[in-house]
């Protein structure tokens, strides 16, 4: 919420549709023209992360995999957009486009020894991800509304990081509660999106006994979809105490890192 009360990130516009896709090329031709790239820009801090405090990785609002793709494959995110609309794609099923990328991302993976699970409420971006590897499993579920399942309280026990890029907004307090409850080794990764305040999800985090401090710096998520959504960022911005002058105010969402350990 803004100082004055008032809800921020209210006219943030709705991608609902292109992760109901069975694969990820409506994504990518919905977010290539709006210039997406937080992933892109995340990718080393993640790297670095991982260097301190090694094991599994858990990507909350994880989508079709992108981080799992970056992590652990040699490609980058334009060469992934780029792969996803080719137009000779256009046509293939959905089971042609599976076998075509497990075999594409086969032949480009790194790091065969690193485990990226993933958490999303869209089932059919998870059976993607998992069915092409680039996650090693994967669990469609809303942890705002009830508790992990079975399956994913048994997953959490052994997750090192939990990565977050862009999807504080849509998950908050409850899906971080529920998630360290399960994973007491976890450190937490976020990219959180300026016009959305961090101070609520890292009081749940402290609450766990990790200590968040923010990375220097922001890194640009994507252009707004319209002058609507630039205006809104802008406003919340102020409301939010941030000068918005060479970030949202030049047409771009800007996100800030947040990383929570243990003091």
């Amino acid at each position: 919420m803004g100082n004055d009360g008032t809800q921020t990130g209210e006219q943030k516009a709705d991608f609902t549709d292109i992760y109901r896709g069975r694969d990820p090329r409506e994504y990518f031709r919905t977010l290539i023209p709006l210039e997406y790239q937080v992933p892109q820009h995340a990718l080393p801090v993640v790297e670095s992360v991982l260097e301190q405090h090694p094991g599994t990785v858990l990507d909350v609002c994880c989508s079709y995999g992108i981080n799992a793709t970056l992590l652990g494959h040699d490609v980058d995110l334009d060469g992934l957009g780029a792969h996803a609309v080719e137009p000779g794609r256009a046509g293939l099923t959905h089971g042609q486009v599976i076998a075509e990328d497990a075999a594409w991302f086969a032949a480009r993976r790194r790091r065969p020894g690193l485990r990226v699970l993933g958490l999303d409420v869209s089932r059919p971006a998870i059976d993607y991800a998992v069915a092409t590897g680039v996650m090693a499993d994967g669990w469609a579920e809303d942890l705002e509304a009830a508790d992990p399942s079975a399956s994913l309280i048994d997953a959490l026990a052994d997750v090192s990081l939990v990565l977050c890029t862009g999807g504080v907004g849509y998950v908050g307090p409850a899906t971080f509660d529920r998630i360290l409850t399960h994973a007491p080794d976890a450190w937490v990764l976020a990219f959180v999106l300026r016009v959305f305040p961090y101070d609520d999800v890292a009081t749940a985090l402290a609450g766990h006994g990790l200590i968040t401090e923010k990375l220097p710096g922001t890194h640009p998520q994507r252009r707004f979809a319209d002058a609507a959504e630039a205006e809104a960022a802008v406003h919340d911005a102020r409301l939010l105490g941030l000068d918005p002058t060479g970030l949202e105010a030049d047409g771009w969402f800007h996100a800030e890192a947040f990383l929570s350990r243990p003091a």
